[in-house]
């Protein structure tokens, strides 16, 4: 059975899949807007998102409030909402890092998580990633979880859904591929594996297993 472990290298160039979803959680500047400002808009979000670190690393991300991270930054309060909207949407971004690795390594890197495996291996490869990063960034990915209205609208969000759709309609034609993305990815949810590893003292381990025998189960365990 394929492994997960060693997944996020740097991509090679070429993509085999593409998405609708912009590149990054939080796009760049406007083409039409002067270079200058630009570079100035990209300097002072790198400087909020430092403050906003400092903070996760000093207090947890509790310690992650909109007022706090001006503070930190030494601007005002209306700087940090205007650049991330709310607090949902810096800590989004704070995390916006390793989701783009994890999305090079999905879209070009190598097999089974990406090009190359058959979609049931790198639908195992996929879950066993998300595991091990959900675990990685607990605290931070809780504190980021959109409301009910946007939990399944952020760019992250449908990105792995549809990734998880293109495969399942790779190795099911016949399958309500949409549908059932959804439930597969119900299995990964932040909320569900905090329970699960926090409170019930569940494994990364058992997860892990589980993922791949659910895989097994709903695909039959091999592509067509």
């Amino acid at each position: 059975m394929s492994s997960a472990d060693d997944v996020l290298v740097p991509p090679r160039p070429e993509p085999e899949e593409s998405t609708s979803e912009p590149p990054a959680l939080l796009g760049p500047e406007s083409p039409g807007d002067e270079p200058c400002l630009r570079a100035d808009a990209a300097r002072n979000r790198a400087r909020l998102l430092d403050a906003a670190a400092r903070l996760v690393a000093e207090h947890g991300a509790a310690g992650v409030t909109m007022e706090a991270v001006a503070a930190a930054a030494r601007v005002g309060k209306g700087t940090v909402f205007r650049r991330f909207g709310d607090r949902t949407g810096l800590l989004t971004a704070l995390l916006d890092d390793s989701e783009q690795k994890m999305r090079a390594a999905i879209l070009t890197g190598p097999p089974p998580l990406g090009p190359g495996a058959p979609p049931v291996e790198r639908l195992r490869a996929f879950g066993v990633t998300v595991l091990r990063r959900c675990v990685d960034e607990m605290d931070l990915q809780l504190a980021a979880e959109p409301g009910p209205e946007r939990r399944y609208t952020v760019p992250a969000r449908r990105f792995h859904h549809s990734h998880v759709a293109l495969l399942l309609r790779q190795a099911l034609p016949d399958a309500d591929h949409d549908l059932l993305a959804h439930t597969l990815l119900g299995y990964l949810d932040p909320v569900l594996i905090h329970h699960l590893t926090r409170q019930s003292g569940v494994s990364l381990r058992r997860l892990e297993h589980g993922w791949r025998d659910l895989v097994d189960r709903v695909t039959g365990g091999s592509a067509p």
